[in-house]
């Protein structure tokens, strides 16, 4: 598995974080034992890992010389610095069901009719949340954009190319969900310059009250 990471259990809580923080650790923690486990681990290397494997991908994690395998549960980012300050991972058995966030990826719309039109894909949908084995989840889900031609053309969750293995894991999402539509930017261009030329034209509410004025001069 090309996502290792070793971590060291740690003591340090509350205001000592800030300290590890300052030697180049990341804070994490680990659930799905008895207890949760609090753990450290390099910055460089964990941010590294996580880059790679996001939500969606499985981690094996080297607990103080102990293999488990994980997957990422959440990422905290300081909001200014927009550096990793926090790690939780979630254990996790090779034959377990699992479910992560996946990012969904349109391919070949540039061969697409129309895409030689001049038309715009616009992507509403950039992930979705799938079930599988840890070793069966996807670095992301691909549907197809070669087949698009019109302005009500659209992609949907039907259109999903689902690898072996994986489903879906909200059975509430319907199949006709969009995940991109097909738009002229031209078109909405016309349309807005359309709409200001229309309300430039248009008499202000001051007009009947100056005219007033001026006759009675």
């Amino acid at each position: 598995m090309s996502n290792q990471l070793s971590l060291e259990k740690r003591v340090a809580t509350g205001k000592q974080l800030k300290s590890l923080r300052a030697e180049g650790q990341i804070p994490s923690v680990v659930y799905g034992g008895e207890a949760p486990i609090l753990t450290t681990s390099s910055y460089n290397l964990t941010e590294k890992v996580l880059n790679d494997a996001g939500y969606h991908s499985p981690i094996q994690l080297d607990l103080d010389g102990k293999a488990q395998l994980a997957i990422v549960k959440n990422i905290d980012i300081d909001p200014v610095s927009r550096r990793i300050i926090n790690v939780e991972f979630q254990a996790v058995s090779a034959d377990e069901v699992v479910e992560a966030i996946t990012p969904i990826k349109v391919v070949d719309f540039e061969a697409s009719e129309a895409s030689k039109k001049h038309y715009v894909l616009l992507q509403v949908m950039e992930d979705v949340e799938v079930k599988a084995q840890p070793t069966n989840l996807p670095q992301e889900i691909i549907v197809d954009g070669s087949k698009l031609a019109k302005l009500d053309d659209k992609l949907t969750l039907a259109d999903l190319q689902l690898p072996g293995g994986v489903a879906l894991a909200d059975k509430e999402l319907a199949d006709n969900t969009v995940i991109a539509n097909v738009y002229d930017p031209a078109a909405e261009a016309a349309a807005r310059e359309a709409e200001d030329a229309a309300a430039a034209t248009e008499p202000t509410e001051a007009a009947p009250a100056e005219a007033t004025e001026a006759k009675a001069e």
